[in-house]
């Protein structure tokens, strides 16, 4: 099977509902700065629809494509925004006096190993893919985001994010979208553009997880996605939490967290690209419940059914929740048993994807504003 290709935005770690909101009740500065980004977001999204096109449903090799080949690559943009800037550190070398240096060179190394000794996946695109990651991105950016080809990091504002190499699952998460890419070619858009922002998620979890010492169960695990970005003072643990979605930040500055964790409030909208980061919330749920029945390490069972699903053929571009989630039972089954297909299906029956009146609770509640 030949790739092919689909238009695929920029794929950023903090969704636009947050700057929108920041750009209503932020600091003069805080709001100019979130307009700016709003801004180029939708100028960046515009490009990439009518320039090179990226993404798509690539061939799966069966085995992995040689030796496993590590290979990380850090430049600093110097607070420009020319990419992919100037390289400050290559594979083997030792650490910088420069914090962002080097958590982007040991989360670009987290994930490749978390990758490699869990699924036997040689890198993004399974062939030995260079891992580059730029740091210092423009001046106080508030976002980082993988852009088809690496990862990028701001520096934060200081008052409202730190850091965007501070934490290790954004940078696994940010990675994923490059598998995502180079496997099920999940369309950025509705259902399947939820499900691509939710494998992100997952896998990104899972890298935080694994490279933790000790390592964590499922149980131990914290199951926040940026818990390490907000700064002092916002009120708020993370950016998304699997674990209870609606409950990560609750501030006067960022919003709500607005992600269900059921069908019944799925939300239908026409911003983010029809609610992709916003309705995630509900296969990460489904994920969190699976990891944590099935127990143990979440990489262990959890894991390799969702990446079993990833790759699998019968995953379609536009895949919707529902098929998914029935491509997890099967393959639950068939790589372990009874058991585990009942605990995969059970946590998909308990989000409202599956089961008697999947969906069906309640109508979809429209997005505030």
């Amino acid at each position: 099977m030949s790739k092919t290709h689909r238009r695929t935005p920029m794929l950023c770690i903090v969704p636009p509902y947050i700057f929108e909101s920041i750009a209503k009740n932020g600091t003069p500065e805080q709001r100019a700065r979130a307009a700016d980004h709003l801004a180029r977001d939708a100028e960046f999204r515009q490009r990439r629809t009518t320039g090179p096109e990226g993404g798509g449903r690539a061939q799966k090799p069966v085995t992995p494509a040689g030796p496993p080949h590590k290979n990380r690559l850090v430049y600093t943009a110097n607070n420009t925004t020319t990419l992919p800037g100037t390289l400050v550190r290559s594979e083997g070398q030792a650490a910088r006096d420069d914090v962002e240096v080097n958590e982007a060179y040991d989360g670009l190394g987290a994930t490749f190993d978390m990758y490699w000794d869990v699924f036997q996946r040689n890198s993004i695109d399974g062939a030995g893919m260079d891992l580059v990651g730029s740091v210092h991105y423009d001046r106080n950016y508030d976002n980082a985001y993988w852009d088809g080809k690496q990862m990028v990091f701001g520096d934060g504002d200081g008052t409202l994010f730190n850091r965007f190499t501070s934490s290790v699952d954004v940078i696994g998460h940010e990675l994923t979208h490059g598998v995502t890419q180079d496997t099920a070619g999940l369309e950025y858009q509705g259902q399947s553009g939820a499900l691509n922002e939710s494998v992100s998620d997952v896998f990104g979890s899972l890298v935080k997880q694994y490279s933790a010492s000790p390592r964590q169960t499922a149980a131990d695990a914290d199951w926040l996605i940026g818990a390490e970005l907000l700064a002092p003072g916002v009120q708020g643990v993370a950016l998304r939490s699997m674990k209870a979605p609606g409950t990560a930040y609750d501030d006067p500055v960022l919003g709500k967290d607005p992600q269900p964790a059921h069908m019944r409030d799925y939300v239908e909208t026409t911003d983010d690209n029809g609610g992709v980061h916003t309705n995630s919330g509900i296969p990460n749920h489904a994920f969190y419940l699976a990891a944590t029945a099935l127990g143990g390490h979440a990489w262990e069972k959890a894991g390799p059914i969702w990446y079993a699903t990833l790759r699998d053929p019968r995953l379609t571009s536009t895949a919707q929740f529902a098929d998914f989630a029935n491509l997890t039972v099967d393959n639950a089954a068939k790589l372990f048993g009874d058991a585990e297909r009942d605990a995969v299906s059970s946590a998909w029956e308990q989000v409202g994807v599956l089961g008697a009146g999947a969906g069906a609770d309640a109508p979809p509640v429209d997005a505030p504003g």
